[in-house]
């Protein structure tokens, strides 16, 4: 398998691929945050998760043909509008589907897969009926635009370096917000003893519409990174549940640091065996 490359040929393969493998750990992280938030801390098996990212790509791709028409001065920030825009609107539609559905079928996790399988299905019919069934991008502002050369046939798109920067600072966010805030300790309270952290006087039912509302917030942002790296279509984010969900188990459910740690492993060995294997 290695035997036709040269060692040097061979250090720029790895290196290049271990690059493209960070930044789909990039989107793998957005996506599994919100997910082991919602799995993880409430139980509820969400299929509907790759749909709000998509929901985010979509968001990004309106906001950026809005700017590149009406104010092409700005186009420059349009992706932090863009990030924003989705994060609200992705937790706004997260937060309405926990009331009208979720909240009925907490512990009774198939039918949570079953319905959010069916919310799935919908949504990706929307997406087909308002955006059309072919995949659209965005055009990305000229200071994403280029890579660095680190040597002559190393290429690092800079683009990837945002997305990775980004994530970084989400995932450090999430920590501090599950870890260190007041809101935080009592979704982990909940998680633990739900009986008694109601008789403690924490609102049960508000708290699992906020977890899961900031769950789908994330997957928004995810969709908003997504679009540096690949192109939006209606199933696109069916490619990544699975892988997704996978990040979410390999690295255990209820831990952050477990899941970001699953997730790299995960998306360098998928980023260099498909190189090398059919």
């Amino acid at each position: 398998m290695f035997s036709e490359y040269s060692t040097a040929e061979l250090l720029s393969i790895f290196a290049m691929q271990g690059f493209a493998g960070l930044s789909l750990f990039s989107v793998f992280v957005l996506m599994a945050l919100g997910l082991a938030i919602i799995f993880g801390q409430m139980g509820v098996i969400n299929m509907a998760h790759g749909e709000f990212m998509i929901l985010g790509a979509y968001i990004t791709y309106l906001i950026s043909n809005l700017f590149s028409t009406y104010l092409p001065s700005l186009f420059s920030a349009y992706f932090f509008v863009a990030m924003i825009v989705a994060f609200f609107a992705a937790g706004a539609l997260g937060l309405l589907v926990e009331r009208v559905m979720i909240r009925h079928l907490y512990k009774r996790p198939l039918d949570t897969l079953l319905a959010t399988w069916g919310l799935s299905l919908i949504m990706q019919q929307t997406y087909r009926s308002v955006f059309g069934a072919r995949e659209v991008g965005v055009s990305l502002p000229e200071w994403m635009m280029g890579s660095l050369h680190p040597t002559d046939s190393i290429e690092i798109p800079i683009n990837g370096i945002f997305v990775m920067v980004l994530t970084l600072c989400i995932a450090l966010a999430v920590y501090y917000w599950m870890y260190r805030s007041r809101t935080g300790g009592q979704v982990r309270a909940v998680v633990q003893n739900r009986p008694m952290a109601a008789a403690v006087g924490i609102n049960t039912q508000r708290v699992d519409a906020f977890t899961f509302a900031l769950g789908c917030g994330i997957a928004g942002v995810a969709g908003s990174a997504f679009t540096m790296i690949g192109s939006t279509g209606p199933t696109s984010g069916q490619l990544y549940i699975v892988d997704t969900f996978l990040v979410v188990v390999f690295g255990g459910a209820s831990s952050l640091m477990g899941t970001i740690a699953s997730a790299f492993t995960i998306s360098q060995a998928q980023s260099s065996m498909e190189f090398f294997l059919s």
